[in-house]
């Protein structure tokens, strides 16, 4: 449960980093702003990703340890 929370955390602390270019981009029509928030929304994508996969092998482990087939 604790590395759950950690890559939760991870992920809040992420998007608040996101917030000043959000602010910039769409309220004061920064265009720099723009570029940097699409690079932020790149790494967020990259981020799921890796907590996705992650999950998946959580799953396989669950399911090896309790003697269940993967696919069932």
């Amino acid at each position: 449960m604790e590395i759950s929370m950690d890559r939760f955390q991870e992920l809040v602390d992420m998007v608040q980093t996101f917030k000043e270019d959000f602010d910039k981009f769409y309220m004061k029509k920064n265009k720099s702003a723009g570029v940097r928030l699409r690079k932020h929304m790149a790494t967020l994508k990259r981020k799921a990703q890796d907590i996705r996969n992650e999950v998946q092998d959580v799953k396989a482990k669950i399911k090896e340890e309790s003697g269940t087939p993967p696919n069932a």
